[in-house]
């Protein structure tokens, strides 16, 4: 049976795979709602142990090590999760992403494991969101992102769950916090940008960073 979240929410809490300040592990555990990314860094005293979401990257090579990891479907932060979200369409993943080369196509890599991880994860009886292409498109335009660099500059899933939860999880009583953004690592994406645009969202009161 799929689980699913419902409520109204008073704190969601946004924890990324940066560093985070020591003692905030119980403001992370009691929020409504906990989302984490990925490999989420589960440190107890440190990042708290509770997750609701996680954001889970379903192209390249990192996902393909996921579904072919056995254990990985195993940890706290997956096994906990009632919902999996996969930030990028499989259309954007086919026009945008980088392709393997011929040599690691042969070796079975590809660029969209869209629907290996849906398989995967609706077998685990969680709920699971794709973003759409539409909300693709808007936060490269809300990042200064142009058409021309499409296929060299990608929205972080980081950003790209910032603003999902902004603007679909999140009312006007509702407190969204974030920890653990170091805004910097994979050269593709645009970190600057992505860091202004936060920055806006904790100015209009619309996001604050947990301390």
């Amino acid at each position: 049976m799929t689980r699913s979240l419902s409520g109204l929410f008073k704190r969601i809490v946004i924890v990324g795979n940066g560093p985070v300040r020591p003692g905030v592990a119980h403001a992370i555990d009691s929020a409504d709602i906990v989302i984490r990314f990925n490999e989420a860094v589960i440190i107890p005293e440190l990042t708290g142990s509770k997750t609701d979401i996680l954001f889970l990257m379903n192209s390249g090579k990192s996902m393909q090590a996921r579904l072919e990891t056995p254990s990985y479907w195993q940890e706290p932060f997956v096994r906990d999760a009632k919902e999996i979200i996969l930030p990028y369409h499989p259309s954007i993943v086919r026009q945008y992403h980088p392709r393997p080369n011929l040599l690691s196509r042969l070796k079975g890599r590809k660029a969209d494991w869209t629907a290996e991880t849906l398989k995967k994860v609706q077998a685990l009886g969680k709920k699971t969101t794709v973003l759409s292409a539409e909300f693709y498109y808007e936060t490269c335009r809300i990042l200064d992102i142009s058409t021309s660099d499409f296929s060299k500059i990608f929205p972080s899933s980081g950003v790209l769950a910032i603003r999902y939860v902004i603007e679909t999880l999140g009312t006007d009583s509702t407190r969204v916090e974030f920890c653990g953004f170091s805004w910097q690592g994979w050269k593709r994406h645009s970190w600057g940008n992505e860091q202004h645009w936060v920055d806006e969202q904790i100015q209009q009161g619309r996001i604050f960073p947990l301390v």
